[in-house]
């Protein structure tokens, strides 16, 4: 049996990628063999998928796995119907989809359209609201600001539970998945750490940006980023100024100096002390900075050219040069973006060869922004980062070709360069299907999605995916969480996934309830092998491994038995027809995308 990742034998099965079923099934045009059940498709949809490696079956699922975050049980049937070409050119133009249902979901959350400003005014960090408290009280903070201090902690704490939630949320239920898809992606490639400085408080306006460009024009996106107060604590370039000595553009325009007298008067008033002593606090703190090269670095690296890209050292520090004066309007108590001509490095900069003159300002950050924008390398490094997403670990290089051609034509249209992916004879190919391992928020999000599971409020499901691995923004480092398989199989990860699958056939995951899940009726009262059939069907895309199905008619799964039972949690182990669906979620079919 193949083994794409070369796992060792202990995982194998878990890793599975050659599908064959026994009894009651029918073998496909590539030698996969399916249970019998599914419904005709249209003679229409049959002619345009009749050029493609996959049957129309895999198709289907294909596109399912991978323009959305799995099928939920009406979905196959509906894609069938309309044809996996149109409802792919549905997916494509999501502002053409009728998403109301979700947004009066979302209008159960409470902070969800909260600003950074009014975060930090309601929920003020814990020294904030410490110092305001001592003030207030003129001396030991009193028993009632105590109660009053903890109860802030746990609204700050609930606002960016609401927000995990609302992903998770989003991406089980919203009609815009291919949307999701891509605000998944573009979420990690832009990442940023919940656990430095104030990023917590600049999450739910960062979530808003991508979500505005992810399926426009890379170069909107790339800016509004790199001018996100997320991005700009995150990697630091709120606090990077020309170097002593280097020239800066002085004169402040009268404007920019009334609005700088305001920032400065509010940070004052937070730290209890006068508008000049703050002044004398953020010189200071401008001449023990300097250069700060971490965001020029981390956006030619990751967020433009990649670590292959042909630029060097002193490109990033020209980069870096470029950028100083993109700041905060208050520094480190927050603010939106501001550019402050009296910090930036108004030298001559050259950047991969390119000269900038001296004296200019804000539209040199812009103008850099351009050139990595618009470079060759560019291209090439996000097509093959969406080709990983959307193909394969390691994706073909004719294909990824075509996506950078289509991605310069149009001068980095997202829309138009998944369009080149996903249409590709590559992307339904053979190889491409069930190639990819779900990531453990793919794995939460399909199998609520699969168990027709409606929108969790509450932030467990957001919970289930950091048991799983994934904390929601909690990856530390820039580059991401991993999409590749290797990173998310291990053999105590396999473990994981299976008890999880376990859990929610239990009944013990936030909105699953076995009885309403819309296979149930017609499979609880069949035997065991119908049963089992019924639910590759209907979970597993109509076929399984030879394994899986022996695991599902025994109801026991070998690496489950060796750690020595069935319930992660401590909970009965279920039976009957809970048991199938269960080990079927914990399924290397169930597992892949």
């Amino acid at each position: 049996m193949h083994d794409r990742l070369g796992a060792r034998p202990l995982v194998l099965l878990a890793l599975a990628t050659t599908m064959t079923v026994g009894a009651c099934a029918t073998a496909s045009s590539t030698g996969e063999v399916a249970i019998n059940g599914a419904a005709p498709m249209s003679e229409s949809a049959q002619a345009t998928l009749a050029d493609r490696e996959q049957t129309a079956d895999q198709q289907v699922q294909h596109v399912l796995n991978r323009l959305a975050f799995g099928p939920r049980p009406q979905d196959v049937e509906a894609v069938r119907q309309l044809g996996v070409d149109a409802w792919m050119a549905r997916q494509l133009a999501p502002e053409r989809i009728d998403n109301g249902a979700t947004e009066a979901m979302l209008r159960n959350y409470r902070t969800l359209d909260y600003t950074a400003d009014r975060l930090l005014a309601e929920f003020p960090p814990p020294n904030v609201a410490l110092a305001a408290a001592a003030r207030r009280s003129n001396g030991p903070v009193s028993a009632e600001d105590s109660i009053a201090l903890r109860k802030q902690a746990r609204q700050a704490a609930q606002a960016l539970g609401e927000l995990a939630s609302s992903r998770v949320a989003r991406a089980v239920v919203s009609e815009r998945q291919l949307e999701e898809v891509m605000v998944e992606f573009w979420t990690n490639h832009f990442n940023v750490f919940v656990g430095k400085n104030l990023v917590r408080y600049y999450l739910h306006d960062f979530d808003r940006t991508v979500r505005q460009h992810a399926m426009g024009d890379f170069r909107a996106l790339l800016g509004a980023v790199a001018k996100s107060p997320a991005m700009l604590t995150y990697l630091d370039n709120w606090q990077s100024v020309a170097d002593s000595g280097r020239p800066t553009l002085q004169q402040l325009p009268p404007r920019a100096s009334a609005r700088r007298a305001q920032a400065l008067r509010r940070a004052a008033a937070q730290r209890g002390v006068t508008p000049q002593q703050m002044e004398r606090v953020q010189q200071l703190q401008q001449r023990r900075r300097g250069l700060n090269e971490n965001y020029a670095r981390e956006l030619m690296e990751l967020h433009t050219l990649g670590v292959d890209g042909g630029y060097t050292q002193q490109d990033v520090v020209e980069v870096a040069r470029a950028l100083t004066g993109w700041t905060l309007e208050r520094g480190a108590q927050g603010g939106g973006f501001v550019f402050r001509p009296q910090t930036h490095d108004a030298g001559a900069k050259t950047i991969l060869g390119v000269k900038f003159p001296a004296g200019r300002g804000l539209e040199e950050g812009e103008a850099v922004l351009d050139l990595l924008a618009r470079h060759p390398k560019t291209a090439e490094f996000i097509a093959t980062k969406l080709a990983r997403r959307f193909v394969s670990d390691s994706p073909p290089p004719a294909l990824v070709a075509r996506a950078a051609s289509t991605f310069r034509r149009t001068n980095g249209d997202i829309r138009e360069t998944v369009r080149t992916i996903v249409t590709s004879a590559e992307f339904f190919s053979a190889d491409a299907y069930r190639a990819k391992v779900k990531s453990p928020f793919e794995l939460v999000v399909s199998t609520l999605r699969a168990m027709q599971a409606p929108a969790d409020a509450t932030a467990r499901s957001a919970q289930l995916v950091t048991r799983l691995g994934q904390p929601l923004y909690g990856h530390q480092a820039p580059n991401g969480y991993p999409d590749t398989g290797e990173a998310w199989m291990n053999t105590g990860a396999i473990l994981n996934r299976i008890n999880f699958g376990i859990t929610v056939a239990a009944d013990r995951v936030p909105g699953v309830r076995l009885a309403r899940w819309p296979a149930y009726d017609s499979l609880r009262s069949l035997d065991r092998a119908a049963q089992v059939d019924g639910v590759i069907r209907t979970l597993l895309g109509g076929a399984a491994s030879n394994e899986t199905r022996e695991v599902l008619m025994s109801g026991t799964n070998p690496l489950l038995t060796r750690r020595g039972g069935m319930a992660a949690d401590g909970q009965p182990s279920p039976a009957g027809l809970a048991q199938i669906v269960g080990l079927a979620l914990g399924a290397p079919e169930f597992q892949r995308r």
